[in-house]
């Protein structure tokens, strides 16, 4: 199976498996487009089907859902991140909007992005509202925002 090959081939790749549910691989954040590039150019995952992120209160995680069609292969990886990832936009065009997403919800620069920003939100709009500190402002440009 592809998963204990990806275990073989980067040996400096984390593995969590829970109990329940599916496991991942954590990638340090500088290994990322690396990762990314083995696994699209030498096993076949040609999809980046999603691209999300995750609060954990001390750190945010950016998770990516990799699909490889020809196989029906998925993997996920987990990148644990303080404020700042590499994009990996360079390896699948479909990360562009979903990093912007990830950027405008969460505040993870996606270092090297071509178009890094706001997607869903205004430009003046103040803070990242998926964030667990999140604090939402009580009015926006004359409009009351809060009960």
């Amino acid at each position: 199976m592809t998963y204990n090959m990806i275990k073989e081939k980067f040996t400096y790749l984390e593995e969590v498996r829970p109990e329940k549910g599916d496991g991942w691989f954590v990638v340090p954040s500088d290994k990322i487009v690396e990762v990314c590039k083995k696994l699209r150019d030498e096993f076949g995952f040609d999809c980046l089907s999603s691209l999300t992120g995750v609060d954990r209160g001390d750190h945010i995680e950016v998770v990516y859902h990799l699909h490889a069609y020809q196989k029906n292969e998925s993997v996920v990886l987990k990148v644990s991140t303080a404020s700042v990832v590499t994009t990996v936009s360079t390896v699948w065009a479909s990360a562009n909007w979903m990093e912007r997403e990830v950027f405008d919800l969460f505040g993870v620069k996606f270092e090297g992005h071509p178009d890094l920003r706001r997607i869903m939100l205004p430009e003046d709009w103040v803070g990242h509202p998926l964030k667990k500190d999140y604090k939402e402002e009580a009015e926006y440009q004359g409009m009351t925002t809060t009960r």
